[in-house]
């Protein structure tokens, strides 16, 4: 039997929101949830926030420096000479610290610019700065001083409710027990999600169908062999 013809599929492009009342609280995020959301009554200026990819930290850090009116900036893209202007911020996201590059003395010049001008920031990672292999101990040892706020991998539930709200988001109709399906067997990622949902999303407009579990089936199986 000859297949239905497959339907053009314009790209438009779907961003995440992030903004407050679209992130999950789960157990292993109401904590750091909590600690960020009490700024401006933090303990001290800086503090740390760690947690793997995809576990929400760019979502968590965005509901902050809105909050905070601050200035987003990459470590990666630091350099001495934008520093001073960089530094006129009220608040500062310093983002991804744990890949500063080679310019270690840029991140720690910015970290010293902001505690001498008491400037609120929040620094994100993927670990905590014992672990980056940093080469300048004066770094090491200023970034040991923020307290840090920890977010864990997603867990099943939060995978489901992250799922669900993806699903509605792009106003697919999606069977509970094909959410079950996915939730037990997809890599435990915000960004795993949302690259199965947009791709499944696709292959059904494609096809003209809904979403199915032979097709999520399918897409699980070529990302097991897509994995390294």
């Amino acid at each position: 039997m000859t297949p239905p013809p497959r339907q053009l599929v314009l790209d438009w492009p779907h961003a995440p929101s992030y903004a407050r009342e679209d992130f999950l609280e789960a157990a292993g995020n109401s904590q750091a949830l909590k600690t960020i959301l009490a700024w401006p009554d933090w303990p001290t200026h800086a503090l740390m926030l760690i947690g793997p990819s995809g576990a929400g930290k760019s979502h968590l850090a965005t509901i902050w420096a809105r909050q905070a009116n601050a200035r987003a900036v990459e470590s990666a893209s630091l350099t001495r000479d934008a520093l001073p202007e960089i530094a006129e911020a009220r608040a500062l996201l310093i983002e991804d610290a744990d890949r500063a590059g080679g310019d270690e003395a840029a991140l720690f010049h910015l970290i010293n610019l902001a505690r001498e001008r008491s400037i609120d920031a929040l620094i994100t990672a993927r670990a905590p700065p014992d672990a980056w292999g940093l080469k300048t101990a004066d770094l090491l040892s200023r970034l040991r001083l923020a307290p840090i706020a920890e977010l864990g991998a997603p867990d099943l539930e939060l995978t489901r409710a992250v799922l669900v709200k993806l699903f509605n988001d792009r106003q697919l109709a999606v069977e509970p027990a094909l959410i079950d399906y996915v939730a037990l067997r997809i890599e435990r990622s915000l960004d795993a999600a949302r690259a199965l949902v947009a791709g499944l999303d696709h292959e059904a407009l494609a096809r003209g169908g809904p979403v199915t579990r032979t097709m999520a089936a399918r897409f699980l199986r070529d990302e097991d062999q897509q994995a390294p």
